[in-house]
């Protein structure tokens, strides 16, 4: 039975995840089919080297086929120790992609909480979320990794906190927007007159709010986060050697790009896609949850 706060309530905030109609419209949009077939295949290609699928041990050496061009053998070629080029592209996708995952749960949780709480409760609580954000602002967030990072040390897991803390302070924006303009909705203003708690009204009428802004920017973050994290393995500040980081792959091709540029290409090229796929799907989510309003 529908209640008279829920007949209040926007129909596209109610039923914007429903019956699966988003991701149809996704796949009708162009740009959220590109986007999501590139990720398909960087998926795919993931998958096929942690269950041992890759042409290649990625870290199997070779000396006496080092620096080799493309061929039938080595589809991207080898580097200077003999390694397939193909199979370390394949590893570098699955570690950029663990910790852009790990880095853009770690901003989600930690942004959506700040982002309700400035928005939700308001008072002294906001004024000193917003306060924090805002002098996390005032750094560039590749600085601000850059310093997390230095200070936690190598390795996947703080590569990944350190992306994942330098984003938090865009979620807190992100989600405090749409979280004060539902407070002061008439749904809102009844569900207090009708007794409801503050529980029930956050979880049922004012977070379907956020899930559409909150969806779209979680895609978006994530091409950020490869590239970020891509930024760190190119400075040396990502997982250390042997691990096959995109980042590293990409300053190492860059000293030997005059004789050998598959070094170079490849793992560029992998990043690039990887960051347009997620671009796309992002784009195109923002028009099917447009759709959905409109439709709703």
């Amino acid at each position: 039975m529908t209640t008279g706060l829920e007949q209040l309530h926007p129909a596209s905030q109610r039923t914007v995840f429903s019956k699966g109609s988003i991701l149809a419209r996704l796949w009708r949009r162009p740009n959220g089919k590109a986007g999501l077939i590139i990720l398909a295949v960087f998926v795919l290609l993931g998958l096929a080297s942690l269950v041992g699928l890759s042409p290649y041990a990625p870290n199997a050496q070779n000396v006496f086929h080092g620096l080799k061009g493309p061929s039938a053998s080595h589809l991207f070629g080898t580097d200077a120790y003999g390694r397939d080029v193909l199979s370390r592209v394949q590893s570098g996708i699955v570690l950029s992609l663990q910790i852009s995952v790990v880095a853009v749960v770690i901003c989600t949780a930690l942004g959506t909480l700040g982002g309700v709480v400035a928005g939700y409760l308001g008072s002294w609580i906001s004024a000193a979320i917003m306060g924090v954000t805002d002098l996390l602002f005032a750094i560039p967030s590749i600085l601000l990794a850059l310093a997390i990072v230095t200070a936690l040390g190598h390795g996947w897991f703080n590569s990944a906190m350190a992306v994942g803390i330098g984003y938090t302070p865009i979620f807190v924006r992100v989600v405090r927007g749409p979280v004060l303009a539902v407070r002061q909705a008439d749904y809102v203003r009844a569900g207090y007159l009708l007794g409801y708690s503050r529980t029930r009204l956050l979880f049922r009428h004012v977070l379907p709010a956020v899930w559409s802004v909150l969806a779209v920017q979680v895609t978006l973050a994530l091409g950020w986060a490869v590239l970020t994290e891509a930024s760190l393995s190119f400075l040396g500040l990502g997982p250390p050697p042997p691990a096959a980081s995109l980042g590293l792959m990409v300053s190492e091709g860059t000293n030997l790009a005059g004789v050998a540029w598959w070094l170079l290409v490849a793992p560029a090229v992998a990043v690039v896609a990887l960051v347009v796929g997620f671009n796309l799907v992002g784009d195109g989510l923002r028009d099917a949850l447009d759709l959905a309003g409109d439709r709703g």
